[in-house]
């Protein structure tokens, strides 16, 4: 099969999955008991039966759920995904601006994963049941099953507050001008400005929310990676690479490495996804002005087309996620390359 013809096929496949993913996200945002115009209209406004109506009005809450859905949807072919009913303000423009950083510290994050959790894996793997073997499956253990909150309270209170090693929340000192916007990414847009000083302070501030965001997936890829290193190394073409001299580094990584990173690449995907998608409480406790504490912000005022704007995004993110990882099984799978 061609690398055009896999992709055509997996494109054509994701255009129902979108559509389904549109529709459950908006019966299950209309099907909350809660009314928006009392999160959204004062308490006196919303007493005044004249301003409530004119409010249902003007975002159609009245209107049957399946000529909203149809709306919101010939909308979005349209490229419009809405106006915010809190700020009044199109849905397109909000993401923009609070989209960038939440990349940034999920970019940050899953390159933390991806290093942590392969080096982890094969070591564990490679030496398995010596006390370094040991040493990392506690460390993935804890990775797995902390709680992000506790985990990003308790980095605060111990890196920032009491030893001083790594700045506040924000994603800059108060004292430190952002740079000119190009990408919206601080680390990025200091870099193409030339200034150092500014990337520093931004790269220093990424620290500690991209490793507290990182830590279940260092501890899946681990587990994940040492699994299948394990079986790998139990197969005869190992020992026959061993029996033609080739140094043990490069049968272990050459060989080894390269075929146990099927079920790896999967997660690291779905992972990169999880990253983006669940930055909600790491991005609110650290004051981080990304999408989840955007999607919270929404949440809370019932803000219907911004939850909808969120959801989108996030599918689109985990389609696209996986599309590059089925990208990647077509170059690491010679199989697929010669299925009809």
């Amino acid at each position: 099969m061609s690398l055009y013809r896999y992709l055509a096929r997996r494109l054509l496949l994701l255009i129902p999955l979108l559509i389904g993913i549109s529709l459950v996200s908006f019966l299950i945002s209309n099907a909350l008991p809660a009314d928006p115009t009392a999160a959204n209209l004062g308490e006196r406004a919303a007493a005044d039966p004249e301003i409530v109506q004119a409010f249902r009005d003007k975002w159609g809450l009245d209107d049957p759920l399946y000529v909203q859905y149809l709306s919101y949807m010939r909308n979005l072919l349209r490229g419009d995904m809405g106006t915010s009913i809190r700020s009044h303000r199109p849905i397109v423009d909000e993401l923009s601006k609070y989209l960038p950083a939440t990349i940034e510290l999920a970019t940050f994050g899953i390159v933390i994963s991806i290093l942590a959790g392969i080096v982890f894996g094969v070591i564990s793997a490679v030496w398995r049941n010596r006390p370094i073997d040991f040493i990392v499956r506690i460390i993935s253990l804890i990775g797995v099953s902390a709680p992000v909150f506790w985990l990003a309270l308790l980095g605060l209170i111990v890196l920032y507050l009491r030893w001083g090693i790594v700045p506040g929340p924000g994603r800059l000192d108060a004292r430190v001008i952002a740079p000119p916007n190009v990408t919206g990414m601080y680390t990025v847009d200091s870099l193409i400005a030339g200034q150092w000083d500014v990337f520093r302070n931004a790269l220093a501030h990424l620290m500690l929310p991209s490793v507290v965001l990182a830590a279940y997936s260092v501890g899946l890829i681990t587990r994940i990676t040492r699994s299948s290193m394990l079986e790998v190394l139990s197969q005869e073409y190992m020992n026959t690479a061993r029996s033609k001299g080739l140094r043990e580094r490069h049968v272990i990584l050459r060989h080894g490495l390269r075929n146990a990173l099927m079920p790896v690449v999967t997660i690291i995907g779905l992972s990169y996804g999880n990253l983006l998608s669940g930055a909600v409480l790491t991005e609110t406790i650290f004051a981080w002005e990304g999408i989840g504490r955007y999607a919270y912000n929404a949440a809370r005022t019932l803000d219907f087309p911004a939850i909808m704007g969120v959801t989108m995004l996030i599918a689109v993110v985990f389609v696209v996620t996986n599309l590059i990882v089925d990208m990647l099984y077509y170059f690491l799978d010679p199989r697929l390359r010669y299925q009809g």
